[in-house]
């Protein structure tokens, strides 16, 4: 049930991401969707969509990989000494 819970929470980013990508490349080809009024408010929101959506499933693998130790020696937590 957990791992559902996990996947769920990773595909929505990715969604977020790929529609994202959408909205650039029909910039790109001049197909201005509904809720925006400019080309340029479509490829920005669309940026802003990608690198959102892209930064979160990083991070989340990012994070999973730190907590099982298979990261390099620089991305590694620090131990505080006392």
């Amino acid at each position: 049930m957990t791992r559902i819970i996990a996947l769920i929470i990773l595909l929505i980013p990715g969604f977020l991401a790929a529609f994202g990508i959408k909205l650039m490349r029909d910039m790109t080809f001049g197909v201005l969707q509904p809720p925006f009024s400019h080309l340029l408010l479509q490829f920005l929101a669309g940026l802003v969509l990608f690198v959102l959506g892209l930064g979160f499933v990083a991070g989340f693998i990012f994070h999973r990989d730190r907590k099982r130790n298979k990261v390099q020696a620089r991305f590694k937590q620090q131990q505080h000494k006392k």
